[in-house]
């Protein structure tokens, strides 16, 4: 399924690239995270449903098949082109102005800190019709709201189609409340991205 982008969506690039996933999300993310080249000119941030008492291993397990450079997000950091960011466990990721990351231990969202809702709203805020946001497999509604506030914004949704999904609570959620740009499988979301990147869309 897909929602026909404006001539002006087809003509704009994205600046920023948001993700969120929890259960069954990580086959996806690698499928995502493999097909982005060196010379991609977005940022990519990432939030992933962890647990809270242990140190995450994201950019260690991504970095051998990941072309860009990976870091855990720090506070207050700049974003930078090109780069993929990972929101530490038990913190909020969001952007801000500049635009700049930073971390929040306000309280959880849909029992989830990081909060894909959270960045996703905030991302929003920051980037408008220039920010593209990917929602994957998940065993809770996180991540809907956050979609319809990019949808609002101007900026591009794309939702894992909840038959490749592990878990497809997510992904429905989000599909029950607003129709998403694409709703795809990895590798064809993959696909895509390749096809907006050699667009210079990304």
């Amino acid at each position: 399924m897909r929602r026909t982008l404006s001539a002006a969506s087809r003509q704009r690039r994205f600046e920023t690239v948001v993700i969120g996933g929890s259960a069954g999300s990580i086959d996806a993310l690698a499928v995502l995270l493999a097909a982005l080249p060196a010379s991609l000119r977005a940022a990519v941030v990432v939030v992933v449903h962890l647990p809270r008492e242990k140190p995450s291993l994201l950019p260690r397990i991504f970095e051998p098949r990941c072309a860009l450079p990976l870091r855990e997000v720090h506070d207050k950091e700049p974003l930078e082109p090109g780069t993929v960011y990972f929101a530490p466990p038990d913190y909020h990721v969001l952007l801000d102005a500049g635009p700049t990351l930073a971390l929040s231990v306000d309280d959880p969202v849909h029992f989830s800190r990081p909060s894909i809702d959270v960045l996703f709203e905030s991302a929003a805020d920051a980037c408008g019709d220039r920010l593209l946001a990917i929602l994957l497999s998940g065993a809770n509604a996180d991540g809907a709201q956050g979609l319809a506030a990019v949808q609002a914004a101007g900026g591009a949704t794309l939702v894992q189609s909840p038959a490749s999904c592990l878990m497809p609570f997510m992904p429905e959620a989000a599909l029950a409340r607003l129709r998403p740009d694409h709703v795809l499988p990895p590798d064809a979301m993959a696909a895509l991205l390749l096809q907006w990147h050699s667009g210079r869309h990304l």
